[in-house]
């Protein structure tokens, strides 16, 4: 695969040796979730999902934001036209951001975001969304919806509880405060913190380190983690017994013995 940057609407895409990395460029907005960037991530998943020799996956902004939340000049265009700002019309676009969101989370391949500066709103939900991350010494991280009388969207109010806990998920939401980035790592959000001139590299560093691993291995092993608050144990053993089936046949199980014998 190219090493070129894959131009897509309001994000770039890069891919070489393993790691593949997505970044928001939309730096004078600070990176809000336009409905551009929004069609760039579902596109990026399909890319993902297809392209067996990318290993991880780095999410990240531009301009010293990651994400500042939905995008409220367009919101409120689409608001007064009759047929994008009505009920029925704003459920459905909720929706279909949905669908990406969740292939994003169960990508089979660790997702890392790197957050510098704002993760805001929808951006909080897209860090969430990752399985790691890793944050500025500057950046933040607010479920800011409730400031402009929203409920929280992109599944926040299913994974912000899984990390953090209820109680503390509540107070988040409905206090809308800000966290800084060593609060939100002694909450569990945040997996390392760094200075914001090396975060870039910290990222790929970290990414690096699943390279050389099987994607099948990875892959079912963060499925059934992902899965394993809702799922019954016996389910659950079930799932595990059919995934290590797979994981076993695949030559890399077979590669690795040989060599540790």
């Amino acid at each position: 695969m190219s090493s070129n940057p894959i131009q897509l609407r309001h994000a770039t895409l890069h891919i070489a040796d393993g790691v593949a990395e997505f970044t928001h460029q939309r730096p004078e907005a600070r990176n809000a979730l336009s409905l551009e960037l929004r069609a760039d991530y579902a596109e990026l998943v399909d890319i993902v999902e297809r392209d067996a020799s990318i290993r991880a996956l780095i999410v990240t902004g531009s301009g010293g934001s990651f994400c500042a939340g939905g995008d409220l000049k367009s919101m409120t265009r689409a608001r007064e036209r009759p047929e994008t700002g009505s009920p029925a019309a704003i459920r459905l676009r909720v929706m279909e951001a949905h669908g990406w969101v969740q292939r994003l989370r169960n990508l089979e391949v660790p997702v890392i975001a790197a957050v510098d500066g704002a993760a805001a709103g929808a951006g909080f939900s897209l860090a969430l969304a990752a399985d790691f991350v890793l944050a500025s010494s500057r950046a933040y991280f607010c479920m800011s919806f409730a400031k402009v009388g929203l409920v929280p969207d992109l599944g926040a109010a299913w994974l912000l509880p899984r990390a953090v806990g209820m109680a503390a998920a509540k107070e988040l939401v409905l206090t809308a405060r800000k966290l800084g980035a060593q609060e939100a790592q002694r909450l569990g959000i945040v997996h390392a913190i760094h200075a914001p001139e090396s975060l870039a590299e910290e990222a790929r560093r970290f990414a690096r380190r699943f390279v050389s691993a099987p994607r099948e291995a990875m892959g079912l092993g963060k499925r059934l983690l992902n899965q394993s608050f809702e799922t019954p144990y016996a389910t659950l053993a079930e799932l595990e017994c059919a995934a290590q089936a797979v994981a076993s046949s695949v030559p890399y199980h077979a590669q690795a013995i040989a060599a540790l014998i």
